[in-house]
């Protein structure tokens, strides 16, 4: 095992999703994991407090960008066109390892209780720094969190589409999830 070879977060990330879909994650330990991933237990410390923090790798990373993005949208800009502004900015970081990962990732998320509330727990930290990027923008507290909450399903509908199984078009995630939204916008609509 080299003690620094590079990628080490990723693969531990990637060896994760794969033991936790062929053993289950309750039966899946850092051991295994650090195994798989070609490092040592304290190389997988280094990047993470616990396996439950795999899934959720990158959260801060993601709800940055989704902000930073909702703070660059052009001056007048409704708060669903600064939410695709985020979404877009966001969706640029996504490349292939994301679209690969995506599927197994669904399928051991699908598996664990544990997960799904991680899971869950990720879409809530997405939504609450999309809304504090829109009320930073002035937008009222209501339409900042509705708006978000539309960003926050719009990303997921876009990335599950993005990284559906055996796709293999060179679209890029942001054409998914900017999709996603325009369908949402038209659901919304409809509403009356």
């Amino acid at each position: 095992m080299a003690r620094w070879e590079p990628g080490a977060r990723e693969r531990l990330v990637l060896a994760a999703v794969d033991l936790f879909s062929e053993q289950g994650y309750d039966e899946t330990t850092v051991a295994q994991i650090a195994e798989r991933a070609g490092v040592t237990k304290s190389t997988f410390f280094r990047h993470f407090p616990d396996k439950r923090e795999l899934l959720v790798a990158g959260q801060e990373t993601l709800s940055r960008l989704l902000a930073d993005g909702i703070a660059d949208a052009p001056d007048g800009a409704t708060p669903l066109d600064a939410v695709a502004a985020g979404l877009a900015r966001a969706s640029e970081e996504m490349g292939p390892v994301n679209r690969e990962l995506g599927p197994r990732l669904r399928a051991a998320v699908a598996a664990s209780a544990e997960l799904q509330e991680r899971d869950a727990l990720k879409r809530v930290g997405m939504a609450a720094a999309m809304t504090d990027a829109l009320v930073a923008r002035g937008i009222g507290d209501a339409a900042a969190r509705l708006a978000s909450e539309m960003g926050v399903l719009a990303f997921k509908q876009g990335f599950d589409a993005w990284s559906g199984n055996g796709r293999t078009d060179d679209e890029p995630l942001a054409a998914s999830a900017l999709a996603a939204l325009d369908e949402l916008r038209a659901a919304a609509a409809a509403l009356g």
